[in-house]
């Protein structure tokens, strides 16, 4: 693991900031995503009964609650569907950044790639042998660094998409249980 580590020469510390970051995201958005927190037993209940009237202000911190609470502010139709589409968009924050992660990971090992072969190519003979494992260490280390971030992180961001999926399919149903029951 140490060599690993120091094979990976500078390009361990964008690498390490890509990996912290990416559990970061990915945690918080599990956490924030939860169906509890989305949309709350409560709620829908509430909505499946037609007592709007119980959802108060105190459960606008689920999306849910928020949807409820501006029908019952009198917003129909579209409007109240554009405004759960909102709402639906901003479950989604952060994905850009695992996104881009993903993406920026493999390159980060890539580049330590080349500039490890590139170490192989001194400007007079053959590299010594102490520059030649310097240079495979660093491409080897970063490549698979690179790749051990993206990976995980493409997962965990599909798992999430898949979620705001779920959730927005119950929103969705929200909705449209709300516009049944117009007044």
């Amino acid at each position: 693991m140490n060599t690993l580590i120091e094979g990976a020469g500078i390009f361990l510390w964008p690498l390490t900031f890509c990996s912290i970051l990416v559990v970061y995201l990915i945690a918080e958005r599990a956490i924030a995503l939860r169906v509890s927190r989305v949309m709350p037993e409560s709620v829908v209940k509430y909505v499946q009964a037609g007592q709007m009237d119980k959802v108060t202000s105190e459960m606008a911190d689920s999306l849910a609650g928020r949807v409820v609470l501006r029908w019952k502010e009198g917003l129909r139709g579209e409007a109240l569907k554009s405004f759960a589409r909102g709402e639906l968009v901003r479950l989604q924050r952060g994905f850009f950044l695992i996104d881009s992660i993903v993406a920026a990971a493999p390159l980060l090992g890539l580049l330590g790639t080349v500039t490890g072969l590139a170490t192989l190519f001194p400007e007079h003979g053959l590299p010594d042998s102490q520059t030649l494992t310097r240079g495979v260490g660093l491409a080897l280390s970063t490549t698979m660094i690179g790749l051990c971030i993206a990976i995980p992180a493409l997962m965990g961001v599909n798992w999430l998409g898949r979620r705001v999926e779920l959730l927005s399919a119950q929103v969705d149903l929200l909705v449209e249980t709300l516009e049944q029951k117009r007044a």
